[in-house]
């Protein structure tokens, strides 16, 4: 059975921008070129996804928070080989709110769809309301964010072009925010799909059975609509659907996965697809702590009108996730293909695997195609920034595996005293190396910093004068997330900076790599840094 065409228009044919001849990452694929995958399909914090196909092309979205840009969306041909093409939020409303760091504020779950030849993303807010932008190519542009309803604690919305000409969205709410939680509600919205119109109807109640139900996705199959929700909590919850003859209900309910007897903790939230086979398919996050919320693919078949995600093995119609799998049959084989990670900076743009942790500014960072390299100017840190944690200029991407390396060259040209180049793995705890300039030259330096979110200080090891013109800095992740920290003035003989430091969580979301160049007084002709390339493998 056939997903309703009017849903997501799924036969139609739109153009993708050609992917770059970017080298597959070295540290985790999940092809395993025998017909087969292992499960995540990207050991990378996508959190809260979203996905569909459009022809032949699958496209996928996920919450981005405060990180600009946001709404990274990622192609793949077979479910399993995914690549980022863009993003279709360029600056994030407010801009002057989002022109500071806001953690664990900004774009929470997203839903992606295609109607009418064009692409609808719809996001939420918790602070500000439900937003959607549109765009006739996955590529952009984007159109600037519109809000569709405003107020505190909507969240996780998803629309539905139902086949009576009606249009709605499903919504649940943030208990931080609107001092409910654990409901979903279902509103229309009106023709173009851009407002709300009245305010909804409260269809499901997950207070008694379903705890933290959120997250919801919103389907129509068979003269049933179903909503897809988890519930139970991130990293110990389940998948739960809905279904009802009616829009607004009464929905039966049951759950369709949970952990059963396998190590994915958590398994839910996420996307249901379909191939031009007609196979199901379902992709989900899995809580991985420090590594952020990783991407799982299971298999998918409907019982009596009921999906069943995972595998059951004991038939009773609720299935568990799997770790490999034989890979979604799409008619042919594509080429391996990764999120991007490393960088050569060889292009005239910014790689789309780099993201700040606000609104950037004008001068913060600079591609140079010419030099083949990214020039990052010393950046006035603000007043009031008690850590980095605070600082808005930290250029910033996921980890991509549970075991990798990270080397950095770069070059350091400082004008005042204070002006700093660092690279760091950012989280509420956070650790790197930094070149800060000194009255009598510039020195390298190991820091720390514990609970920076409730703004405690570094604690700062200064290591050596440096002299050397480049420099390289490197991380060494391993199983669970323990950073080593080296450097090198050579690039072949590295020296341990400290010891070694567990990455952890930042706000909703993984640790991440970092980059930044920042100095303390105001200047009319800043210092910078100048990244060479950036790294990632075994």
């Amino acid at each position: 059975m056939k997903i309703t065409a009017c849903l997501w228009c799924l036969l139609a044919t739109t153009p993708v921008m050609a992917q770059s001849a970017t080298e597959a990452s070295k540290v985790w694929v999940a092809d395993n070129g025998d017909g087969t995958y292992k499960n995540p399909v990207l050991y990378a914090d996508y959190s809260d996804p979203d996905a569909i196909r459009v022809g032949d092309d699958y496209y996928l979205v996920a919450s981005s928070f405060d990180a600009i840009p946001g709404l990274p969306i990622l192609h793949s041909k077979d479910l399993v080989n995914w690549h980022i093409i863009g993003h279709a939020l360029l600056r994030q409303p407010p801009y002057e709110h989002f022109a500071a760091t806001q953690h664990g504020n900004g774009v929470w779950a997203p839903a992606i769809r295609y109607h009418n030849n064009e692409f609808y993303i719809y996001y939420p807010d918790p602070d500000f309301g439900i937003y959607v932008v549109k765009a006739k190519q996955i590529t952009g542009p984007w159109t600037a964010p519109e809000l569709v309803v405003a107020g505190k604690g909507l969240i996780d919305p998803c629309p539905l072009w139902d086949d009576n000409g009606h249009v709605y969205m499903v919504h649940a709410y943030a208990g931080s925010r609107a001092g409910i939680k654990s409901i979903l509600v279902v509103k229309e919205l009106n023709a173009a799909a851009t407002k709300a119109i009245g305010e909804g109807v409260l269809v499901f109640d997950g207070h008694d059975e379903q705890p933290t139900l959120e997250g919801p996705k919103i389907y129509k199959r068979n003269g049933y609509y179903y909503i897809f929700a988890p519930a139970g909590g991130v990293s110990t919850g389940w998948q739960l659907v809905l279904r009802s003859k009616n829009i607004y209900g009464p929905y039966e309910s049951k759950i369709v996965m949970d952990q059963g007897h396998s190590v994915i903790n958590g398994p839910h939230q996420g996307a249901w697809v379909q191939t031009p086979k007609g196979s199901d398919w379902f992709l989900h996050f899995q809580d991985q702590e420090a590594y952020g919320r990783v991407l799982h693919l299971q298999p998918m078949k409907w019982v009596n009108n009921w999906p069943v995600i995972g595998i059951d093995k004991d038939n009773d119609g609720k299935g568990e996730p799997v770790l490999s799998y034989r890979k979604p049959d799409v008619g042919q084989s594509y080429p391996v293909a990764t999120p991007q990670a490393s960088d050569e900076f060889n292009e005239s743009k910014l790689g789309l695997q780099w993201q700040w942790q606000a609104n950037p500014a004008a001068g913060w960072a600079f591609p140079s195609s010419a030099h083949g390299s990214l020039r990052l100017f010393a950046a006035q840190q603000p007043d009031s920034a008690r850590n980095l944690w605070e600082v808005p200029n930290v250029l910033l991407q996921k980890f991509t595996a549970p075991v990798f390396s990270a080397t950095v060259k770069c070059s350091f040209k400082p004008r005042q005293e204070g002006d700093r180049m660092n690279m760091l793995v950012m989280g509420s705890d956070y650790a790197g190396l930094s070149l800060v300039k000194k009255a009598d030259g510039i020195y390298l330096s190991r820091f720390t910093c514990k609970q920076a979110d409730k703004g405690n200080p570094e604690t700062v090891e200064v290591l050596e004068k440096i002299t050397a013109t480049d420099i390289f800095f490197r991380v060494k992740v391993t199983e669970g997330a323990i950073c080593q920290f080296s450097y090198s003035t050579d690039g072949q003989a590295y020296q341990d900076a400290g010891a070694p430091f567990t990455a952890t969580t930042g706000r909703w979301i993984g640790a991440k790599l970092g980059l930044c160049c920042s100095r303390k007084v105001k200047t009319n002709d800043a210092g910078w840094a100048d990244i060479d390339w950036c790294r990632i493998d075994k």
